[in-house]
């Protein structure tokens, strides 16, 4: 039987407001939480559900998900929290939970990991260096090659960089490096997804894939190149081309996936498609992570107001790919 990692993320947002929402419904594996106990059990009293909270066993034998109830492995908050409003204090919480998660991941204690959304702001005020759970999870992994991926029904979209200045993009784009994100996105669409044979579009970075270097030289100097390599190694790839007419069933309809240049590049037409109900999924780890496609909401926590649709596609996600890791040949 499977057993799946929550965390909430940022406690004053709507990722505790996720997790007692998921938890209460019945499935058929088990769910536990990484997080301060008594912050699930006030933001169920506020929202007027009932959960019953107990403490995660792990010597126990693994068991169904209850509906109304939820096991929580225990990481205290610094400070008490009040929905909306952010707490330095708490940001060394936040980040616990997260390592504790993974770390049981990699240890064979949990199957796969979803994440509730967290504010990067507030943790780097606190004074931690944090750009995102991408990043994070791949250092403590020591996974020198994450890729960071989006999918809705009908698309899928990974990033060649992620979370930089637009400034920085184009110098942090090289041959080597795409090459990478190449083979991490090849590899886990198979063994992630059990796409036999994934068939991977690529952006240009500039408009009209730099319209045969007038408009920038990085298609002819760099991505193209890239690819030409990919290609020998018998990564299916197609580009550079134009991102704005890539983004159409013309192209999409031949595609698996689809590999953007830089966050803002391919996102915003992936949750166009889908948002609410599309998964960040971090590839090129050695365990399962996947996320909702929202931020923190700090507005609309403890208001019962929210649409948890990402959150159960997150989950559901998560659990079809530790299916697939379990079902693949050792």
């Amino acid at each position: 039987m499977l057993r799946i990692a929550l965390t909430p993320g940022e406690p004053a947002g709507i990722g505790p407001d996720l997790c007692v929402l998921l938890a209460q419904r019945a499935h058929p594996f088990e769910l536990v939480a990484i997080a301060d106990p008594d912050l699930l059990d006030a933001r169920a009293r506020t929202l007027g559900l009932a959960l019953e909270i107990t403490e995660f066993n792990r010597t126990a034998a693994r068991t169904p998900h209850t509906a109304g109830a939820l096991p929580v492995a225990p990481v205290r908050l610094a400070a008490p929290v009040r929905c909306g409003h952010l707490a330095q204090v708490n940001a060394p919480y936040v980040l616990e939970t997260l390592e504790q998660a993974a770390r049981g991941c990699m240890s064979g204690e949990f199957d796969a990991l979803v994440t509730g959304p967290v504010h990067k702001g507030i943790i780097n005020e606190a004074g931690f260096a944090f750009s995102g759970h991408t990043e994070f999870l791949a250092e403590l992994a020591h996974a020198p090659d994450p890729v960071m991926m989006l999918t809705t029904p009908g698309l899928r979209v990974a990033l060649a960089t992620t979370h930089l200045p637009l400034s920085e993009v184009s110098r942090s784009i090289t041959r080597d490096g795409l090459v990478r994100v190449l083979r991490v996105l090849q590899r886990d669409l198979r063994a992630r997804l059990g796409i036999v044979q994934p068939r991977i579009l690529v952006c240009g970075l500039n408009p009209h894939a730099g319209e045969g270097g007038h408009l920038g030289r990085e298609e002819l100097e760099v991505i193209g190149p890239a690819l030409d390599q990919a290609r020998g190694e018998h990564i299916d790839v197609r580009g550079p081309l134009p991102a704005d007419p890539l983004f159409t069933p013309k192209y999409l309809d031949q595609a698996d996936a689809v590999l953007a240049m830089y966050h803002d590049q391919g996102l915003p037409v992936l949750k166009h498609m889908g948002f609410g109900r599309a998964v960040n999924i971090t590839l090129g780890l050695p365990f399962i992570r996947t996320s909702v496609d929202h931020g923190t909401a700090l507005e609309l926590a403890g208001t019962g107001a929210i649409d948890f649709g990402s959150m159960e596609s997150a989950l559901q996600s998560a659990v079809d790919m530790a299916t697939q890791a379990r079902q693949r040949p050792a």
